[in-house]
């Protein structure tokens, strides 16, 4: 019976003839976006995907710098765990760094990382 069902739900979510709306259709390409903007999106979500690196830009959120120890004590990993995640950060220009002697300290570059990740937050949370 449940094999059935599971059936009819797949073939109900297909269009079961081809045609298309022009009107809408052109209306929707009329205001896509162009593929650049859509990849920095997908590397900006890209880089939001991974629970490390939310970790990293929750705890840098109020503007202040942390050392990669401090990242690597926060995260419970190995400095070069740690700087693997930094470095993928700012190679995808979401966080800027500056050398202190031997030390290596992490910045967001833009606050509006921040804005996207609290209004997730808070779809999460509500």
């Amino acid at each position: 019976m449940q094999k059935k069902l599971m059936a009819k739900e797949k073939q109900t979510d297909v269009c079961q003839t081809f045609c298309f709306e022009t009107g809408r259709v052109n209306n929707a390409l009329s205001t896509m976006l162009g593929d650049e903007i859509l990849e920095e999106t997908q590397i900006l979500f890209s880089a939001l995907a991974d629970q490390s690196r939310l970790k990293i830009l929750y705890a840098l959120r109020n503007g202040e710098e942390l050392c990669v120890c401090d990242i690597a004590k926060l995260l419970g990993v190995k400095v070069a765990t740690a700087s693997h995640q930094l470095r993928k950060l700012r190679d995808l220009r979401i966080l800027k760094y500056r050398n202190e002697g031997k030390l290596v300290y992490y910045s967001l570059r833009d606050q509006r990382v921040i804005d996207i990740l609290k209004f997730a937050l808070n779809q999460i949370i509500i």
